[in-house]
């Protein structure tokens, strides 16, 4: 089905009837009536060309087309709530675009980010990992938090944390790594 020809009201009072088992209670959450609903839902199942609940004495009894369709309109409604919050909420958030050697973003970063977060939630933290190089402009950085000294021209560089190195090797290569300098035998 094309999206200009998706019929957004019936799917949405459809995933409403099947959170709730009941047209009723859908009509309730949707505020309005219980014909409305079932209207629209007949409406559904007609366009798809099939039977999305079957209506018993016990209540509504989603059929297997009905269990289906449920759980992709539950995720898309629901992510779409919650970009809608995001952009709602985003009067005063400013945007922090940070390029991180990904290293140093594993082992120290994300660990520190919910804090970060926590303490500044009117900053939009967005981290992109790479390797050590890095041309802030290109890549639409704010800043960017490399190893080394720096040697990065036109960048004011700022140290940040010490980062001592440790030679490391596999058990089996021990001798030939630890061995002393031929000129110190």
């Amino acid at each position: 089905m094309d999206r200009p020809d998706l019929p957004l009201n019936a799917l949405r009072v459809f995933e409403v009837a099947m959170r709730q088992g009941s047209f009723t209670k859908a009509a309730i959450e949707l505020r309005v009536t219980q014909a409305a609903v079932s209207h629209q839902v007949a409406r559904l199942e007609d366009l798809l060309g099939a039977t999305l609940f079957l209506r018993t004495s016990q209540g509504l009894v989603p059929t297997d087309e009905g269990r289906l369709l449920f759980p992709v309109l539950e995720h898309g409604f629901d992510a779409m709530a919650r970009v809608l919050d995001r952009i709602g909420s985003r009067r005063d958030i400013e945007v922090l675009q940070v390029g991180v050697n990904t290293t140093f973003a594993l082992g120290w970063l994300m660990p520190r980010i919910d804090l970060f977060r926590q303490a500044h939630p009117e900053i939009d933290l967005r981290i992109s990992t790479n390797n050590n190089r890095v041309e802030i402009l290109r890549e639409g950085l704010d800043m960017a938090i490399r190893f080394g000294t720096g040697g990065w021209t036109g960048h004011e560089t700022v140290p940040l944390i010490e980062a001592p190195l440790s030679p490391l090797c596999a058990p089996s290569m021990q001798r030939v790594c630890w061995s002393p300098p031929i000129w110190r035998r």
